[in-house]
């Protein structure tokens, strides 16, 4: 809506009496959406609903050329508002009309529409871009992954700067359509479910559709020379997995593993409620990095996780974001825990699954083999600092803080929390407060000592709380006999560097 005043000079006195006070409240969105760990992270000032990215990659040189066309409200009086990006951009539209714009810090886009935008109102956004990925750099480091035939955008808690424009933050989740061509020969990747694919003089298009609510870090380009594979789980969620020809001796390994998709998934089913999306897989590009990420729909892998032989442990993790993590995503990125706790737990429950040792078991061995000066201790997942977001207790305490709730609460009320809170908070937001009192409401006890213990408390917890929450049962701060390591721990704690981002 664009206000204009067109009125004799008598009448422009009194006309300015009757233009609505909120006329002249104009102010710029704020450059972040307020997170204290990552304050220039996403923006304030809208909500964006869809991302349309009609992108062009040339492997050979890295080079991308796209065009982002972003579907957003205005939450205030806008007179500027910022994108999250660092590709160079060549044309800003808003609603149809030329804007004005300017790179800032270190990865803001400055806009300024033609019109001032009311708050409530419906804003198109349309971005040109080109640039090289590669050769951009934020905070003095990189989330595109140059690979030997193509590239990927994959990182936590960023990643989209090298390839979209975006407000960057998991508060504004939005729909997707990625459509991207490469040269014949080329395979594009990306979330969600393969809509078309298109050839013409040389280029093949590959269009992929995220219909359900994505965060913008799990959105996710790989481009290269891939083995594809398709199926569809026994729960009927159709399958799309991808492996880089050129994983050399990884290559078994990383298949093997990966193609049980759709049984994991189907298993973990059972525990966290109904898969929430419509497609599933995961892909294996040639990077060098060592994690992996849980980009919605089809997680990434690096090539080093099956370096050892086959890592089902891994893709357990991934696929159990798909519900903690991904459909309900974190509030504000100190709410890690609802993610990386409850995805390293899951790996505990296939240990279960598997024969290798039990949640309990693992739990006691987490407690009595770290002593109480370790400083693993003084990590609270429950809030770890921007520091400490994937540190190994996030992971660790993290699933024994799960580990005593189901001992409290029992397996009946512990299970039924688990598969109640995806569903409660589906495709949306929520913090580690929220599940305290989610777990609280279901159980009908009193929880709040318990996760200030476990999750809070910048200390080992002594053994009388060990003893109360049936944790190494005897252990004294993890003196005496040395404990017993499961079968398991092995495969688990090879996924340790699993977001070592």
């Amino acid at each position: 809506m664009h206000r204009r005043l067109i009125a004799p000079g008598a009448l422009v006195a009194s006309l300015l009496l009757a233009v609505p006070a909120s006329a002249a409240s104009w102010s710029p969105g704020a450059p972040g959406i307020g997170d204290p760990y990552y304050p220039a992270y996403g923006n304030g000032g809208y909500d964006v609903s869809h991302y349309d990215l009609r992108l062009t990659y040339q492997p050979r040189t890295d080079r991308l050329d796209g065009t982002a066309t972003l579907l957003a409200r205005t939450t205030q009086d806008l007179s500027r508002f910022d994108l999250d990006f660092l590709l160079d951009v060549s044309e800003v539209r808003v609603n149809g009309a030329k804007a004005s714009f300017t790179a800032s810090g270190e990865h803001e886009l400055e806009i300024t529409p033609k019109n001032p935008l009311p708050a409530g109102t419906a804003v198109t956004v349309v971005v040109r871009y080109s640039g090289v990925p590669s050769t951009k750099s934020a905070y003095g480091f990189t989330s595109w992954h140059r690979t030997p035939d193509g590239g990927v955008g994959a990182n936590e808690p960023e990643a989209a700067w090298w390839w979209f424009p975006s407000n960057d933050h998991p508060l504004d989740k939005a729909t997707y359509d990625v459509s991207v061509a490469v040269p014949d020969g080329s395979q594009a990747i990306s979330n969600g479910t393969l809509q078309s694919t298109t050839s013409r003089a040389g280029w093949t298009r590959y269009s992929w559709r995220s219909d359900k609510p994505q965060a913008t870090y799990l959105a996710t380009l790989a481009v290269g020379k891939f083995d594809v594979t398709t199926g569809t789980s026994e729960s009927g969620i159709p399958i799309v997995n991808a492996y880089s020809k050129d994983l050399g001796g990884n290559y078994g390994a990383a298949r093997a593993s990966i193609e049980r998709t759709g049984e994991v998934a189907d298993w973990l089913a059972e525990y966290f409620g109904p898969y929430p999306f419509n497609a599933l897989g995961g892909y294996v590009p040639n990077t060098n990095t060592g994690y992996a990420l849980e980009t919605q729909t089809r997680p990434f892998y690096s090539p080093r996780q099956f370096a050892s032989g086959t890592n089902v442990s891994v893709v357990v993790h991934e696929l159990a974001h798909q519900w903690y993590g991904d459909s309900v995503s974190v509030d504000g990125w100190k709410d890690i825990w609802i993610n990386e706790g409850f995805a390293r737990y899951a790996q505990w429950l296939w240990s279960e699954h598997e024969g290798e040792g039990t949640a309990q078991e693992i739990a006691d061995y987490v407690y009595a083999s770290r002593p109480a000066e370790d400083p693993f201790w003084t990590v609270r997942p429950g809030d770890p600092g921007p520091e400490n977001q994937f540190h190994i207790a996030v992971y660790d305490r993290g699933a024994l803080a799960l580990q005593a709730l189901r001992n409290e609460v029992g397996d009946e009320v512990f299970f039924a929390v688990l598969k109640g809170w995806p569903k409660r908070y589906a495709y949306g937001n929520a913090t580690v407060g929220d599940f305290v009192r989610y777990a609280e409401s279901v159980s009908g006890q009193p929880l709040t000592a318990l996760f200030d213990t476990w999750l809070y408390q910048p200390s080992k917890p002594g053994a009388p709380a060990a003893r109360a929450a049936s944790i190494a049962p005897g252990a004294e701060g993890g003196s005496g006999s040395a404990p017993v390591r499961p079968k398991s721990w092995k495969k688990i704690a090879a996924t340790n560097s699993v977001h070592d981002h």
